[in-house]
């Protein structure tokens, strides 16, 4: 605003001081025709007793003969004339005698007579570059308003678009302190602002449904693993009581068993923080029949009945690949009766299935199983050696190769379903 009101004020002191300028120089043209009408009447007034200021009338001979009041007795100002072939003429001349400091206008008439050309001046000051000193101060306390009531009115107006930021940001290091409510307030209108605000909410309520996930997965793995070590320190416990009565391979068979328990949850549990840190994997391509058959061939406690159908490549990492088969087979063959079935087909996309003839898992309780240290109430009867880490890895070697793994329909048990990309 003090911008555009500078910008504003010098071109109106520019057009005000052009207009005086055009007033003062026209009042001198119309002086000097005045004069010169008298001269021309041969009736020279005597100039000092009219009501006029600041004429000269100078004779062919170039002396004054007569002037106003304030310049009766001065010599001759200026030798301006018109040029030969026009009768009148306007300059500005500056420090004139007989006349106040500054420049002045200057209008010249010439006026024609028989003994020669007789000349006519009419001073007047030129106006200063601030016209008139009224103007002057109008525009100045006129930008000043408008600066001071430009400040005050954005300052309302970003102060009150501002505040919903401002609460915002309390809320967001209440949060920081403490912890509690993580969400911050959405403002009614301020559109801008209300996304920000809804987009910060939505990514707290991601961030708390992270570390609520992250408490649970805490708690489920100090579980797991503290019931191996229970384990261990009651047989070890027990033992102690009568070390000469204790049979100690027996007990050390129930500790490696415990300790084999304890092995896998940690190290499953590295495989999902390798998992989850986005570990670099070594692609290449994999024959998803020649993999399933080399995994088969180790000896089961199922019947393991396999369908491949060949050339079913994929693009990925054999180990990770080999590992979620593994998972799979693994999963089957503590829920099966008798048989597991393993199927390799191409249907657009690879698709690897894997059936038992358990009693199967309810819809509801599907994705329930991939949540991590998940074991449903029959698979804890069933199996208490499972760490519950097997299929959220399983799913998570899926998704890191674009693919995708569900439990799916089927006439008995549970029917794993793996499918990813083919290689061309």
């Amino acid at each position: 605003m003090a911008l555009l009101c500078l910008m504003t004020s010098s071109a109106l002191l520019w057009m005000v001081y052009n207009t005086t300028v055009d007033i003062h120089t026209q009042d001198a043209v119309g002086t000097t025709l005045t004069v010169a009408h008298l001269v021309k009447e041969a009736e020279l007034p005597l100039l000092g007793n009219l009501d006029i200021r600041g004429v000269q009338v100078v004779d062919p001979q170039g002396r004054v003969v007569s002037a106003t009041s304030d310049l009766t007795g001065g010599p001759r100002l200026t030798g301006a004339s018109p040029p030969p072939d026009t009768t009148n003429r306007v300059v500005h001349a500056c420090d004139l005698p007989y006349l106040s400091g500054g420049c002045h206008i200057v209008a010249v008439q010439r006026v024609y007579q028989p003994d020669g050309d007789w000349l006519v001046y009419a001073f007047r000051p030129r106006p200063p570059w601030y016209a008139t000193p009224g103007a002057l101060v109008f525009l100045v306390l006129a930008s000043a308003a408008l600066v001071v009531l430009t400040w005050h009115g954005v300052s309302h107006v970003v102060a009150k678009t501002l505040a919903p930021v401002d609460h915002i940001t309390r809320k967001l290091a209440e949060i920081t302190a403490d912890g509690g409510g993580m969400r911050v307030p959405v403002p009614e209108n301020a559109d801008e602002i209300r996304a920000l605000a809804e987009t910060a909410n939505r990514t707290l309520a991601r961030l708390e449904d992270s570390m609520e996930h992250q408490r649970r997965f805490a708690s489920d793995a100090s579980h797991d693993l503290r019931s191996p070590i229970t384990a261990m320190r009651a047989e070890v416990e027990e033992a102690m009581l009568a070390p000469d009565e204790t049979d100690w391979r027996e007990v050390g068979d129930r500790l490696l068993t415990s300790l084999d328990r304890l092995q896998n949850i940690v190290t499953d549990l590295l495989t999902l923080a390798k998992l989850d840190a986005g570990a670099p994997a070594r692609l290449g391509p994999v024959d998803l029949s020649e993999l399933v058959t080399a995994e088969v061939a180790r000896p089961r406690t199922k019947e393991v009945r396999v369908s491949v159908q060949p050339g079913v490549v994929v693009t990925g990492d054999r180990l990770r690949l080999a590992r979620l088969l593994t998972n799979l087979l693994d999963n089957a063959e503590r829920h099966a009766e008798r048989t597991v079935a393993v199927i390799v087909r191409r249907d657009g996309e690879a698709v690897l299935e894997v059936l038992d003839d358990g009693a199967g898992i309810a819809p509801e309780h599907r994705e329930m199983v991939f949540r991590r240290f998940t074991r449903l109430d029959a698979s804890r009867n069933r199996d208490a050696g499972g760490t519950g880490l097997g299929l959220p890895i399983a799913r998570e070697i899926a998704r890191t190769h674009g693919g995708t793994l569900r439990i799916e329909d089927s006439n008995a048990g549970a029917r794993f379903v793996l499918r990813m990309p083919v290689r061309e």
